[in-house]
């Protein structure tokens, strides 16, 4: 059924290829005789995964048998594996093959054997840099522009978010429950004019929006070098995925205002609190972005946790700054009523 074979040690070092008629005539010749009543593929694959131990009285080794076929076909060996099965003291037969056995190689000078690592080291760079600085293009492939890589890359984005949209709702349910507690814990009073409630919202919504960011870059670097490496534009990707995710830095806010609202009154209006949201989700999503590009997720997390309280003590000095000049403008003091306890004085005559 086949006519030909190929056995892999470990490493995928190749033990043996070519015709099914000759493979056992070639493990005769180390030593290796198929027992009777056994299929001569099984017993060589029980061999090389150390199942079975070889039935001879040769000084074989299974780590060996890629060696011996590198030899058996006169190939080029490299000077590690020659080291190892030097240093196993696996037995070669001087010349075999046109090359040299462990014990030759032994008496060499320290010279030679550092030209011939030093030689080996060339020759391995070389081909690397010809493989990856060749300029002779076989694929005739021609890279799309900017903008047709960012529509491209708009499109799967944006299925993407549908594939996560159970993940966007969990996202939309935690922000509208954080607002309903940050609502009920937070009180407004006439000395801090909500203040706390500030603090409480810009931490919270910090949080639970940078998580959000980090899983846009985090989860998909290994893609974006694979295709950064096939010619793909990093300024497309990166544009395609924040514009995706200006649809959270929009709804986000909306769902959280829509329930802090609801259970606190702030002095502020709905609108200036949305704007400042919406500034401050778009501020944390660019950090998130940096931290996801620039460090690992365990430790994009880690880093994450910190900034939200750094950002929210320059956030509340300009809302509550905000709120205070809003409560002592004429308007608000006309519509607001004298506090209980205080009873205004008459200066008729």
């Amino acid at each position: 059924m086949f006519d030909d074979l190929i056995l892999l040690a470990k490493g995928g070092m190749t033990v043996y290829h070519g015709p099914v008629k000759k493979v056992e005539e070639y493990f005769q010749g180390l030593g290796i005789v198929v027992p009777d009543r056994v299929n001569p593929p099984d017993y060589y694959i029980d061999i090389l995964e150390g199942i079975v131990k070889p039935n001879t009285n040769a000084a074989v080794n299974v780590k060996d048998l890629p060696l011996r076929w590198m030899l058996h076909n006169e190939y080029e060996v490299p000077r590690d594996m020659l080291q190892s099965a030097s240093d196993s003291g696996s037995p070669f037969r001087e010349g075999e093959g046109g090359h040299t056995g462990p014990e030759a190689e032994s008496k060499k000078s320290v010279v030679s054997e550092l030209w011939g690592n030093l030689r080996d080291i060339l020759g391995q760079k070389k081909d690397e840099y010809d493989y990856n600085k060749s300029s002779e293009d076989l694929s005739n492939r021609k890279t799309p522009g900017i903008l047709r890589q960012y529509k491209y890359y708009l499109g799967r984005c944006g299925k993407q978010r549908l594939r996560e949209s159970r993940i966007q709702g969990v996202d939309f349910l935690i922000l509208g429950l954080a607002g309903i507690c940050l609502g009920t814990l937070a009180k407004v009073s006439d000395e801090t004019f909500g203040a706390l409630g500030y603090t409480y919202t810009v931490i919270a919504v910090s949080l639970l929006c940078m998580i959000g960011a980090l899983r846009s870059f985090s989860l998909e670097k290994i893609h974006y070098w694979r295709e950064r490496a096939s010619g793909m534009s990093s300024l497309a990707y990166f544009m395609s995925k924040d514009t995706i995710d200006h649809f959270n830095t929009i709804v986000k806010p909306i769902v959280y205002l829509s329930m802090f609202y609801f259970f606190n009154n702030p002095r502020s209006s709905i609108w200036e609190n949305y704007v400042i949201l919406v500034a401050v989700v778009y501020c944390v999503t660019g950090i998130g972005y940096t931290f996801a590009i620039f460090f690992q997720p365990g430790s994009a997390q880690l880093t994450h946790a910190e900034t939200p309280h750094a950002l929210a003590v320059a956030v509340i000095h300009a809302v509550a700054h905000h709120a205070v000049a809003v409560a002592a403008s004429p308007s608000a003091a006309a519509r607001s009523p004298a506090p209980q306890g205080v009873v205004e004085r008459d200066d008729t005559v």
